[in-house]
């Protein structure tokens, strides 16, 4: 076993040349070909590992991995190569953004042919030669290969977006904020009503010694102190 629930103690924003934000025009084409979907969990003689990788580099690594396997002629030995993220739609002076998180970060997943049970040799060199690569998850020095369920969680985080990925919202009513931008920067007030829809708040504000409510855009406030 490998033991994923371990890696997946860590599900933050990662930052850097590796992290991704990307603007968004028009919708996905849902006839786009997806590896975590579209081909069967496992494939004949072939199975999924998990590999250490320097941080913040998760998809440089998984890329130059992909190149050299076409160069040598390796894909029928090495398949997919996975980097999980969560996708998150954020909208920002109306503008739709998607952002993505690693979910193991650190780690990528990588599907080989076995030969006698083993890693070949050439492919175990090529990829423990590839700049930012660490060593393999494994017990006893030897690479381990993932249990079904976990390989069945790996690809299920590795779909691709739907069309309209949710709008990541923190607050819940109730909640005490800060304006940070705006007409009203530096109120205080308190979460009124939440819409993901929009990525929008409605914030009760005291104005003139009366509570009004002020729609705002999520990223123009912040939580305040309790």
């Amino acid at each position: 076993m490998v033991g994923l629930q371990i890696m997946t103690t860590e599900h933050e924003q990662i930052e850097g040349a590796d992290n991704t934000s990307v603007g968004v025009e028009g919708t996905q084409d849902d006839n786009a070909f997806d590896p975590a979907v579209d081909m069967p969990m496992y494939r004949q003689g072939m199975d999924w590992f998990v590999l250490r990788v320097a941080s913040n580099k998760e998809s440089s690594v998984r890329d130059t991995l992909q190149r050299k396997v076409e160069i040598e002629g390796l894909s029928d030995r090495i398949g997919r190569i996975m980097v999980p993220t969560e996708k998150t739609r954020t909208l920002k002076g109306g503008k739709q953004r998607i952002s993505e998180t690693k979910l193991y970060p650190g780690y990528i997943f990588v599907e080989m042919m076995l030969e006698d049970g083993r890693i070949p040799q050439d492919v175990f060199f090529l990829i423990k030669e590839t700049t930012g690569v660490g060593d393999f998850v494994g017990t006893a020095g030897r690479p381990t290969p993932m249990s079904p369920a976990e390989v069945e969680k790996m690809l299920f985080d590795s779909k691709m977006p739907d069309a309209e990925p949710e709008v990541k919202l923190e607050f819940v009513p109730g909640d005490h904020v800060t304006i940070k931008e705006g007409p009203f920067e530096s109120y205080e007030g308190t979460i009124d009503e939440v819409m993901p829809e929009k990525g929008m708040v409605r914030v009760l504000v005291t104005i003139f010694g009366r509570q009004a409510p002020v729609e705002l855009e999520y990223w123009q406030v912040e939580k305040g102190d309790e």
